[in-house]
């Protein structure tokens, strides 16, 4: 694998991107190849398959099973599933029944899915790829409701942002330093949750409506999965935690609810400021949110985790804690990213800071122009360019929006332009079909809970 492009402070990162075009390649050039189909299924009959030739049985198995169980993860988290059905290589599909069981190296990603979608996790094999070659989709409308008096809540891992919002206009707009995923108690969310819906309230002579923007999976605005909620007590989850907007907006009135995962609702953000489709959004705060609206700025009803899509193919890439997965999102395009180049920075970071606050430390070390400091944000630019190339797999993108506290100031500045370079470089058709960019300061920082205060419809 050669990169045109080396991130400054990472000079071992090996994009999954590069090696995908690589083995395609090779599979070209091969005497010959199989077909390869894998489907991912989901709620209400809906299903996502994903085609592609690969080498056959037997040559090269080490090669293509590694590839393919990184691609077939990444599937799972942008579409979301509770089986997965794959044709084409028994090899594979042998790995990825081992690899998904209890005990397996995906283990969690079958339990987080299981959560999800309340139904056993399943990986069946299929004998003719034509039998699950076909998608089954369907997208609907969200947000972009400005009448009336509403309430936009964005609720992140390390601080919640909240706005008053009357027929469009922001009447006030405020962010709260909070710690919820290193909290036990449901009670401190409950009682963060609240104390924002409340103060917004008394910014408006009513309230009509509220829209919340949080990480993790909501449906029907209920909590299935969220990290924000990590530390709570599995047996407290659901009494306390899964209907906690509900009881929380209750407590406000008799309104419209709607609650949409933060990633979404970035790209919705997007999508209305640009007045365009084919959005992709990504949140880079406490972890790395995506989010996506089509070309007629629906949703698609997708997970879009992208925090769990591997980006990076070195073996020696960093563990995120939760998944136990290797050279995944959450530790390029979060705070976690920019604790983890520090060192190589030269930058000490205390271990009794918060993350937050050691991500305040590099930007200060950034804004004194130590030039260290902007290698760390070099190297992210770095690492973006090359996953927006693997992001445009699964997604048709014109637009790619960054939000979220690592995109604030000069950082912010600084990934877009080394990721627009790696692009121009390494994927110049791509380069040329998508821009990417930035919202203004303020809009980075609560554009989601204004974006966020139009997902509800007032029914009149």
């Amino acid at each position: 694998m050669m990169k045109k492009v080396n991130a400054p402070l990472d000079p071992g990162f090996a994009p999954i991107s590069l090696e995908y075009r690589d083995y395609v390649a090779a599979v070209k050039n091969a005497e010959r190849a199989q077909r390869f189909v894998v489907r991912i299924e989901r709620d209400h009959g809906l299903y996502s398959s994903f085609s592609l030739d690969i080498l056959p049985d037997g040559v090269d198995d080490a090669r293509t099973i590694r590839l393919m169980d990184r691609l077939v993860k990444s599937l799972l988290w942008v579409r979301g599933g509770f089986r997965i059905t794959t044709a084409g290589s028994r090899a594979v599909h042998e790995h990825l029944k081992a690899a998904y069981q209890e005990g397996g190296a995906r283990a969690f990603d079958a339990d987080f899915m299981h959560t999800v979608y309340e139904r056993p996790f399943e990986v069946h094999y299929a004998e003719d790829p034509d039998s699950i070659a076909a998608s089954n989709e369907s997208a609907s409308s969200i947000g972009k409701h400005l009448d009336g008096c509403r309430i936009g809540f964005d609720a992140g891992g390390s601080d919640r942002k909240v706005s008053a919002v009357m027929d469009g206009k922001t009447l006030y707009s405020e962010e709260v330093v909070w710690h919820p995923k290193v909290t036990e108690d449901p009670d401190y969310h409950y009682n963060g949750i609240l104390s924002a819906f409340k103060t917004a309230a008394s910014h408006l002579p009513r309230v009509d409506a509220i829209g919340v923007s949080s990480a993790g999976v909501y449906i029907d605005n209920k909590a299935m999965v969220a990290s924000l909620f990590l530390k709570v007590p599995r047996e407290l989850f659901a009494s306390k935690v899964k209907n906690i907007y509900i009881n929380a907006a209750k407590e406000i009135g008799d309104v419209p609810l709607v609650v949409a995962n933060d990633g979404d609702v970035t790209a919705l953000a997007g999508a209305m400021s640009l007045e365009s489709g084919q959005v992709l959004g990504i949140a880079m705060g406490t972890s790395e949110a995506g989010g996506y609206v089509d070309e007629q700025m629906r949703i698609t009803g997708w997970l879009n985790e992208l925090a769990f899509v591997p980006v990076d193919m070195n073996p020696g890439a960093l563990v995120d804690e939760w998944s136990g997965d290797i050279g995944c999102g959450v530790k390029y395009f979060s705070q976690d990213a920019v604790i983890k180049l520090a060192p190589a920075a030269g930058i000490d970071l205390s271990a009794a800071d918060t993350p937050a606050e050691k991500l305040k430390i590099v930007q200060k070390e950034m804004e004194n122009n130590n030039p260290r400091a902007l290698d760390i944000f070099r190297s992210i630019g770095v690492y973006f360019g090359y996953a927006i190339a693997w992001y445009a797999q699964f997604y048709e993108i014109s637009q790619v929006l960054i939000m979220g506290r690592v995109s604030s100031g000069l950082g912010g500045d600084l990934i877009i332009e080394h990721a627009r370079e790696v692009l121009a470089l390494e994927f110049p058709e791509l380069a040329q079909q998508m821009t990417l960019s930035l919202p203004d300061e303020k809009a980075r920082r609560v554009g989601q809970s204004v974006a966020a205060a139009s997902l509800p419809e007032i029914v009149k």
